[in-house]
């Protein structure tokens, strides 16, 4: 059996999932989960690492089938919800796959393909079989357990391979850091293609022995009333689904705010991530729940490698420390050790980073230095031992008249003006300067451009001064709310 399954059978009575109408325990999640794998397995002894992908919305289905999986010896591909046909099949030949499972109401989007492309198509919602003569292979911690692809805002995504004993250490470093119990209950509002919500979430809880519970879909307000309910006591997401809570939260009468700050005030943690954390967001929301978000860094190759502590200061505009059994290194160019204070690469080295790019030796080799670092083309700076990301070398850091600035770091300047809600800072080729500083901003108002121009004179060098302004109703941002710079670009 999977290592990472391995805990959550000592306590077979206890509540695992909660979703609209229905609660299941540990024991029925196995048994579940053993029967679709004997329907994966089809006779056979081991799926050997096949690939089965699959398009299941989030909640006790889609545990189930991802157990399934990984109980009958093969790699689980989950498949974004949103994603268009094309985007699937792409997926399905990238992978090779051997199986997809799905739910009924995806059946006619599916069908088709599958025959088409002679891969088997199995639902997930049968009976519960309880047969007890299923024989499962042995599954080794080494073997690959999950292909997620990169989310391809610099470039074509990538598959990741994370094997079982990746995956256990990610959420054991995390159980561990953030103080997860078996007394916890934690709300899914996460998509469950990406790291943030597989592993930090669904992986953690289920690990922990916690009661984990899923929404059909985000709203705010589905949100605050399963928060009203009095029973979930961690809450994590992305600063996108913050913004358009605290924007819920201002609409509401003052009594009804006082009355969720109080109930928000005894939740043990909200965590925030995949997307760097505005502080004027940040600020906002301790000011509407009394929870004071803990802001990590991540990313698909290595799940989570730093962190601001469970317990002390979690400070604005970082990221923490390294999480236990995570080595970290900040280089130059040249793959040197910067000097303290100075800016450098992030290197990332631990149990937690993934095995391999999905059949792209030269990507992998590109990824690693000698010693087995991995590159994670993030540039940081460490103050007073806390790590402040300032962003993808290949799109936050802009060379510009012989400077090198942080897109985020104008950005954050941006959000303290009154009248800015949002905005992007992003480049464009440019012969004078180089690269062109240019700012995409989301405002209350119509935007007085030479107004912000002169605030932002008060408190930025002028080699940090945005040269071209546009205001735009919304960002373009990928499923995980990060925003996308190439569309950013585009813009202009």
């Amino acid at each position: 059996m999977p290592g990472i399954l391995s805990k959550a059978l000592t306590h077979p009575d206890a509540t695992a999932i909660l979703e609209p109408g229905a609660s299941h325990t540990y024991g029925y999640l196995y048994q579940a989960s053993l029967s679709l794998a004997g329907r994966l397995l089809d006779g056979r002894s081991d799926l050997s690492c096949a690939r089965v992908a699959f398009l299941i919305p989030p909640g006790f289905g889609y545990v189930r089938t991802q157990w399934a999986i990984w109980l009958a010896g093969g790699i689980a591909v989950p498949v974004s919800l949103s994603h268009p046909l094309p985007a699937i099949v792409q997926l399905l030949e990238d992978t090779a796959a051997h199986t997809i499972v799905t739910a009924r109401v995806f059946l006619p989007l599916l069908q088709e393909t599958a025959e088409r492309m002679d891969i088997r198509l199995l639902t997930e919602e049968d009976e519960v079989g309880m047969d007890g003569d299923i024989t499962l292979p042995e599954v080794e911690d080494d073997r690959a357990a999950l292909i997620l692809y990169t989310s391809g805002t610099t470039s074509r995504p990538k598959g990741v391979v994370l094997t079982h004993a990746n995956l256990g250490a990610q959420m054991d470093m995390l159980i561990d850091a953030w103080g997860w119990t078996s007394e916890d209950h934690i709300l899914c509002v996460l998509p469950l293609h990406h790291v943030h919500g597989i592993v930090n979430v669904v992986g953690c809880a289920l690990r922990a022995g916690a009661r984990l519970e899923f929404l059909p879909s985000f709203t705010p307000a589905g949100v605050i009333d399963a928060f009203l309910r009095g029973s979930v006591n961690l809450f994590m997401a992305v600063p996108t689904i913050y913004h358009k809570l605290i924007s819920h939260l201002d609409a509401l009468p003052e009594g009804e705010r006082q009355a969720l700050r109080h109930c928000m005030s005894r939740f043990r943690l909200m965590v925030c991530g995949s997307a760097a954390l505005p502080v004027t967001v940040m600020d906002r929301w301790e000011k509407l729940s009394s929870q004071r978000l803990l802001e990590r860094y991540g990313m698909t190759e290595i799940g989570m490698a730093l962190s601001n502590p469970l317990h002390g200061e979690r400070r604005a505009g970082t990221v923490g420390m390294p999480l236990p059994g995570v080595q970290i290194r900040l280089v130059d160019e040249q793959l040197t050790d910067v000097a303290a204070g100075e800016p450098g690469e992030i290197l990332v080295k631990g149990p937690n980073v993934f095995r391999e790019y999905w059949c792209r030796p030269d990507a992998t080799a590109g990824a690693f230095t000698e010693g087995g670092w991995f590159r994670t083309g993030d540039l940081a700076v460490v103050e007073e031992g806390y790590y402040r990301i300032l962003g993808r070398l290949s799109t936050d850091i802009i060379k510009t008249g012989g400077y090198k600035v942080s897109a985020l770091e104008i950005e954050e300047v941006m959000r303290m003006h009154p009248g800015v809600r949002d905005c992007a800072v992003a480049s464009l080729p440019d012969e004078e300067w180089g690269e062109l500083i240019v700012a995409a901003v989301v405002a209350d108002e119509a935007l007085d451009t030479d107004a912000l121009d002169g605030w932002l004179r008060e408190r930025l060098p002028r080699y940090k001064l945005p040269r071209r302004y546009l205001a735009v109703r919304e960002l373009p941002r990928n499923a995980m709310g990060k925003v996308v710079k190439a569309d950013v670009r585009a813009l202009f």
